[in-house]
This record gives C-alpha cells, structure tokens and sequence, in this order.
C-alpha cells in the first residue's frame, strides 16, 4: 500500500525534484545588432514595428515578411497576445534599429498543435529587427490623450479613434481588423468591472502590473 501511494505521488521523477513545479520555458535572446544611441527601450503595452523571418529547427524558412504578402514591416501590440508568447517575451527592451535572434520553445510558440507550415512540437527561430516604438493604448502617458471626452474613462470608440490616429501620424494606412482586434484584447484584460469603459483607476492598476 505504501509503495503504491509512493509511486503516485512521486509518479514523475522530476516533478519529485522539483517539488511540483516545472521548470518554465525560456526565450534564447541574441542580440544581433543595436544601435549606439537608444532613446526608450520597448515594454509591453508599446506598439512595435517589426520586419521578421520565420524558420524551422531544419533551417527551412516558414515565413518573411519582406518577401510575403505587402513586404512591409508589421505593427502589433507586446504583451497583450496578439503575438506568441515567445515574442511577447524576447522583445522586452529593445531599441529602435535593434535586431535580434530568438529560439522560442514549442511551449512559448505553436505548442501540441502546429500552425501551417509550421509541425507539433516545434522549436521556432526568429530574425526580428525592430523600426518603431511607440505609445500604445496601455501606456500611461497616452491616457489623457485618449480621453476625448475627459470623463476619466475610456471607450472603445476612444481607443480605436487613438490607434487610428498613431497610425495615420507616422504615414500608415488604418487597419480597422487590427484596431478591433487590439480593442477587444485591452477591454478583456482591462475592464474589470465590465461595464464597457476602462476607468483611470482600471486603466493605472494594470499598467502598473506590466
């Protein structure tokens, strides 16, 4: 009987060792380039825009996007999930010009599933070079400009007029898919009470967690 309780308790080695927890997946980081001078370095809530390449553990390339689709560079959001996790964690402070190298495990990238080209399991590597780094609408210093209306909380219609705006600034077209999109992920994440506005107080707390 002991041995049977034993043996379920300790049914994996590793987690006997580790007490339970398992180690957590890693991003490996090369930077590959950055610039002398770098006047902010990115963090999450910032929208970044990024040329990148794609490739399988073989080499085999699965994506570029300058030789893809428009063959320009793209705009996301860091550490919402509008990417994989392993972006979300690899650049982290990074400068405007800066290249870098990522090796991102199968748990931080496509996981037991796949996607496309890409098969279960796999460990991906990524070329990101970095153009822009701007505000995003999960800065705390873009709040006041997002409050049209100075009610101290946000809309949606605010946030998405926001995007637009940023967009349109730096000579980028507007991409309304992408805008919802960054919407819906800031308002699930943000409006605790979910009464459809992000708050001051909403809108510093969770910043603050970033």
């Amino acid at each position: 009987m002991l041995l049977s309780v034993l043996s379920w308790l300790c049914s994996s080695l590793l987690l006997c060792v580790s007490g339970g927890k398992l180690p957590e997946a890693e991003v490996t980081i090369e930077v590959m380039h950055r610039p002398f001078l770098c006047h902010r370095k990115s963090k999450y809530g910032d929208i970044l825009l990024v040329h990148h390449e794609g490739y399988l553990e073989n080499g085999t390339m699965f994506h570029s996007s300058r030789a893809e689709g428009d063959k320009q560079p793209v705009w996301f959001t860091l550490g919402i999930k509008e990417v994989i996790k392993g972006w979300d964690k690899g650049l982290q402070d990074m400068c405007s010009g800066e290249k870098r190298k990522l090796v991102v495990p199968p748990a931080l990238a496509y996981g037991k599933e796949g996607k496309g080209k890409i098969p279960p399991e796999s460990t991906l590597t990524f070329i990101i070079e970095v153009f822009e780094i701007r505000n995003g609408p999960r800065s705390h210093e873009s709040f006041q400009e997002m409050d049209l209306n100075d009610d101290w909380r946000l809309s949606k219609t605010e946030v998405k007029e926001y995007l637009r705006k940023e967009f349109e600034r730096h000579g980028y077209p507007p991409n309304d898919t992408l805008h919802e999109n960054m919407v819906a992920d800031i308002f699930e994440k943000e409006d605790e009470n979910k009464d459809g506005f992000i708050s001051s107080r909403e809108f510093t707390y969770r910043h603050d967690e970033l």
